[in-house]
């Protein structure tokens, strides 16, 4: 397997160096033979040369089977240069038209929200990752005119929309393939079903788009009749994640509405330290990274909680079909977090790299992760 790394700005290079320090563990422990490229597509080198991201660049990514990106940005770059000169370009070039993002909180790790376990936070989001507002169609007219107009289209085409909830029915199935969801009722078991998913949008207002989503969801039910089908309103679904998130089981949603909840379900999961995404094409090369950003305050104080980017090793692994490796991590991970201290967003008790440590000795000796699994 290849690997395409990049580490990015600020406090990329410090989480991604203790992510591939547990993924060499796993792989060494489950004989998976893996190699690693690392790739400068970074601010210093935008800064130096004023080179981004070419296309002959993105044409050689698509000979590895994966990317791990630590993070992108710069305080000396002007916003959105490279953000849409790295970030989006290889989202929507390399058609990484899936965004996951995973919801759960750990024992041990505190959440803002009251009188809640971590087995009511266990849950997923997908987001439809290539279309909507992010696709840049609009502009302004009588522009700097006291008569200025600006708009910003949200657009998306019906294949755009029925290849995205055909991943969230099928991440359903996956994640309840031997059990089902433990948000069921009795009444709900017995009919069969076996999780459920549910629509974020906003159908009162955005009368178009989110119509089309909700009649090709309802298109797709008899196709997936174990998987019992839910709708929200975005604002709603906000309340539900604070007040009751144990209703969740797979939320699908579109592109800008996906990027907001997700930010406000890592707050409650312990913070932006302990969430990570992949960029997915279930056909090509994917992308896996960290959610917190560059943090360039921390950078190289070994400060920062590298637990993001090995969640994102992890969903890495799962997603190239080394379960049991992805399980050694996932189980290191939960032995580190046991070892601080009513963890929480930048507070974690220890240095980076000493919880790096934690997690590649854990995944190493089976028995300590075992403990606290």
């Amino acid at each position: 397997m290849k690997i395409a790394v990049v580490k990015g700005d600020g406090t990329g290079p410090e989480v991604i160096n203790e992510a591939i320090k547990v993924l060499n563990v796993a792989t060494q422990r489950y004989e998976i033979p893996f190699s690693y490229q690392e790739l400068d597509f970074s601010a210093n080198r935008y800064l130096d040369t004023g080179q981004i991201l070419s296309d002959d660049e993105l044409d050689q990514l698509r000979q590895y089977d994966a990317i791990l990106l630590g993070a992108i940005g710069d305080p000396r770059v002007p916003p959105g240069v490279l953000e849409k000169g790295i970030l989006l370009k290889l989202r929507f070039e390399l058609d990484q038209y899936i965004n996951l993002r995973p919801v759960k909180l750990y024992p041990n790790v505190q959440t803002p929200l009251h009188n809640i376990q971590p087995e009511d936070i266990d849950y997923v989001v997908v987001r439809e990752n290539t279309g909507g507002l992010y696709t840049g169609q609009g502009g302004f007219s009588e522009k700097n005119t006291p008569n200025e107009v600006a708009t910003q289209e949200m657009i998306y085409s019906y294949e755009q929309v029925k290849r995205c909830l055909v991943y969230a029915y099928d991440m359903v199935l996956k994640r309840h393939a031997q059990q089902p969801w433990h948000g069921l009722s009795e009444a709900e078991k017995e009919q069969g079903y076996m999780g459920k998913l549910t629509l974020c949008g906003k159908t009162n207002v955005l009368t178009y788009v989110y119509d089309l989503w909700q009649r090709v969801l309802d298109e797709l039910k008899d196709i997936y009749p174990q998987v019992l089908v839910d709708y929200v309103h975005v604002d709603a679904a906000c309340i539900y994640m604070i007040e009751c998130p144990q209703r969740f089981d797979v939320i699908v949603t579109g592109n800008m509405f996906g990027d907001i909840i997700t930010d406000l379900a890592a707050v409650t999961q312990g913070g932006m330290g302990l969430a990570a995404s992949g960029n997915i094409n279930p056909n090509s090369v994917s992308m896996f990274e960290p959610i917190g950003g560059t943090a360039p305050q921390f950078t190289g104080l070994d400060q920062i909680n590298p637990l993001a980017a090995i969640s994102a090793s992890h969903l890495l692994l799962d997603h190239l079909g080394y379960d049991q490796a992805a399980l050694a991590i996932e189980e290191g991970k939960m032995a580190a977090i046991q070892q601080m201290t009513g963890m929480q967003a930048g507070k974690m008790g220890m240095g980076t790299t000493q919880v790096g440590d934690i997690v590649a000795n854990a995944v190493a000796h089976p028995s300590i992760s075992e403990q606290t699994a």
